[in-house]
């Protein structure tokens, strides 16, 4: 039972049904009438002395109403009420025999003999429970639990509305990690949790604010002492490290076009549109072919998404590249299982070790950094990448393949049947 709300339930069934069965237990004894040695005593004075006004006066006796019989009452003795009565009477005067019978439907009747031999027979009231009290007693308790398990879903369900509220705000956590505004309603301790939720969002979002603003005001700086560079590196006489100078440069160069254009698509809001994907897939490939690049085409299934058009054919070109240029050659596919879009990268590659797989979208990953210069780009493509699926709600995935190379897989919903034009 992992759910809070079932386990409150639980709780408070369990702590109301002991309530009850602890109260129907001092009830039943209630129930049970006085001791017998407590009410058995002036039962017995009182058959002494019809007992003796018998023997007195035998036919007065039955006039007034006292039955006189043979032998004692039929029925069921109850030998414990039996010696009660006998012994009562030896502490309370003459001792005699006498005898409490039970009827099979019911009533207690006391017999005490007499002298002569006969039995005065007088029905006496019963000291235990009414007949039939222990199935009131159980319809009672069944009434009561039936009753419990209804009031404590009532009162679990109203302690859990607060803490649904937090958990439906966490599960819209927006891709640059801010949370939508927690009402701050409810019992105190609820206020204080969504009051800490939205401060923990507010500084959240003003730290991405400054990093975002700090990082493009940096690629942006860059830029004039870069221009200074190029232009003086144009005068050095050497040709060899006049080239390896324009190389940094334009290395340096590539690093702030990346690192602004990461910011720009932490901060776009494109316009959803519907967009085939498989178009947008194709004129990718066709592009790159061009520049040479070992890419090819398996399988392109008809899929239509909502998203940025543009955003989305930065992102697969950025994979689509990556595959090429570290992977050594790609193959892509677009299919559509179920209600979903997937474009499948695969290369031919070495793979990434299983230890750094996670870090491979963290911005300027490098697998080998004595590898930096082998290959262009400043690392931030996959990056750039994954900002631009997880802003149009889509799914992507990096695993290895046996024995070598790299899979990426690009998941976004499909989006309405009609097909966007190419």
């Amino acid at each position: 039972m992992k759910s809070l709300g079932a386990r409150l339930a639980l709780l408070l069934l369990t702590a109301i049904v002991l309530v009850v069965i602890t109260s129907s237990f001092v009830a039943s004894l209630v129930m049970r009438g006085p001791r017998p040695e407590v009410t058995m005593e002036p039962m017995a004075r009182q058959l002494s002395i019809l007992a003796k006004f018998a023997e007195a006066d035998k036919a007065a006796a039955i006039s007034a109403g006292l039955v006189i019989a043979p032998a004692p009452a039929a029925g069921r003795r109850d030998d414990g009420l039996s010696d009660f009565l006998m012994e009562s009477l030896r502490r309370t005067g003459e001792p005699r025999e006498a005898t409490i019978s039970r009827k099979p439907r019911g009533g207690t009747i006391a017999s005490l003999r007499l002298p002569d031999g006969n039995w005065i027979v007088m029905p006496i009231s019963e000291l235990g429970p009414p007949p039939g009290g222990w199935k009131i007693l159980a319809g009672w308790l069944g009434l009561i639990i039936t009753g419990s398990v209804l009031i404590s879903i009532f009162a679990a369900s109203k302690i859990m509305k607060p803490l649904r509220l937090l958990e439906r705000a966490s599960a819209e956590i927006g891709p640059d990690g801010t949370l939508p505004h927690v009402p701050e309603t409810g019992p105190g301790e609820i206020r204080v949790t969504a009051r800490a939720l939205n401060e923990l969002s507010a500084r959240v979002k003003a730290a991405t604010e400054s990093r975002m603003r700090l990082v493009a005001a940096a690629g942006h700086d860059l830029r004039t002492p870069m221009t200074r560079m190029r232009l003086r590196a144009e005068f050095i006489k050497d040709d060899e490290d006049r080239l390896k100078w324009l190389a940094d440069l334009e290395e340096l160069d590539t690093i702030a076009d990346s690192a602004i254009g990461l910011v720009r698509e932490e901060i776009s809001k494109d316009s959803l549109q519907c967009i085939r994907l498989d178009t947008i897939v194709a004129n990718i490939v066709t592009e790159l072919t061009t520049m040479g690049m070992d890419i090819r085409v398996s399988e392109l299934q008809p899929s239509t998404i909502s998203a940025g058009r543009l955003a989305i054919t930065r992102a697969l070109r950025n994979l689509l590249i990556n595959a090429a240029t570290h992977g050594e050659s790609a193959v892509v596919t677009v299919t559509h299982p179920g209600d979903k879009a997937v474009v499948t990268i695969v290369d031919t590659g070495p793979g990434i070790p299983e230890e750094r797989l996670s870090q491979v979208f963290e911005p300027f990953f490098r697998i080998d950094m004595a590898r930096q210069r082998s290959f262009p780009g400043a690392g931030l493509g996959m990056a750039i990448a994954k900002e631009i699926v997880s802003r149009f709600e889509g799914e992507i995935t990096v695993r290895n393949r046996q024995p070598r190379g790299l899979e990426q897989l690009v998941a976004f919903k499909m989006g309405s049947d009609k097909l966007a034009a190419g």
